[in-house]
């Protein structure tokens, strides 16, 4: 998986939007596992399925938070340096659609 300074710079930048972010992937998480020991009891398939999609979910929720924390710094301060720019930004949200 790659990864970028946009993503991780911009939720540091907002202790609540780390926060939030942080939360949402610990719930996906802990959806996983579930998912895991769901497949390892060899319940139905139906079951497991249902579990995984609330995992995808749970994951795009906190990467597009991750965009829109990056997409309100970059319109707060558009030139700052090094920050994410709109082509950059639209790039990363289509990447998760």
């Amino acid at each position: 998986m790659e990864s970028t300074d946009t993503t991780s710079g911009a939720a540091g930048h907002d202790p609540e939007a780390k926060r939030k972010i942080v939360n949402r992937l610990r719930r996906a998480q802990g959806q996983l596992a579930a998912v895991i020991a769901a497949v390892e009891a060899g319940e139905d398939c139906r079951a497991v399925v249902q579990q995984l999609s609330a995992v995808s979910k749970a994951v795009d929720r906190a990467g597009f938070l991750v965009i829109s924390t990056a997409l309100q710094d970059c319109l707060a301060d558009p030139d700052a340096d090094g920050g994410p720019k709109p082509a950059e930004l639209e790039k990363l949200f289509m990447s998760l659609a």
